[in-house]
């Protein structure tokens, strides 16, 4: 697995470079060992007292995982998010070993479709006191534009992506319906479930 640490202001010496590797290494052993690759980034929250960690994980040709840690070191930060990453991956192999089981007579090849995934940021205009009092006219400006597939779930796999992935949206090809669906993490902390079909 190829792993890449990174510092956003913070220094990584080489023993925090071993320890994640080694944590990495271990926990993409232990639940998933068709890890690709991982980008590591540590920096400092906005008080500068804790540090911070992001881990983001591919791990396999479609999956992938991110987890966020907070510590009073870079060690302890790394140690959170990694129990996040592990925590995640168990899930996920529990429930497709639970899914496969399950549906192992019946069960269609997964297809993925591909499309276009664009992010979008408001300009930021150092004039401007309160960026919410900018209009809601003006032209955003393109960060990233990255191809994205959208694969043929059931709603309980498309939920799962979504946790492991740790987006607040996932778009999808309905299994049942055939049709393209969106889930969403809400503002009060459940899942909301978008199908055009049944509307």
């Amino acid at each position: 697995m190829h792993i890449t640490v990174a510092g956003k202001q913070v220094e990584t010496g080489e023993a925090l470079k071993t320890h994640v590797r080694d944590g990495l290494t271990t926990i993409s052993r232990k639940y998933f060992d068709h890890a690709v690759e991982a980008n590591v980034t540590f920096s400092r929250d906005a008080k500068g007292h804790a540090f911070l960690c992001d881990i983001n994980l591919k791990a396999g040709r479609n999956l992938f995982l991110r987890g966020e840690g907070e510590g009073a070191d870079a060690h302890r930060a790394f140690t959170v998010a990694a129990e996040h990453v592990a925590k995640r991956l168990r899930r996920y192999r529990r429930r497709m070993n639970d899914h496969a089981r399950s549906l192992a007579s019946e069960r269609e090849p997964e297809v993925a479709e591909l499309a276009r995934q664009v992010v979008l940021r408001q300009e930021e205009d150092e004039e401007t006191p309160d960026p919410a009092l900018e209009e809601a006219g003006d032209n955003p400006a393109v960060v990233a534009e990255t191809p994205a597939e959208i694969h043929r779930l059931t709603v309980g796999e498309a939920v799962m992506r979504m946790d492991l992935a740790h987006v607040p949206v996932l778009m999808f090809r309905n299994r049942a319906t055939n049709g393209l669906n969106v889930v969403y993490r809400r503002g009060d902390g459940n899942i909301g479930w978008i199908d055009p079909k049944t509307a």
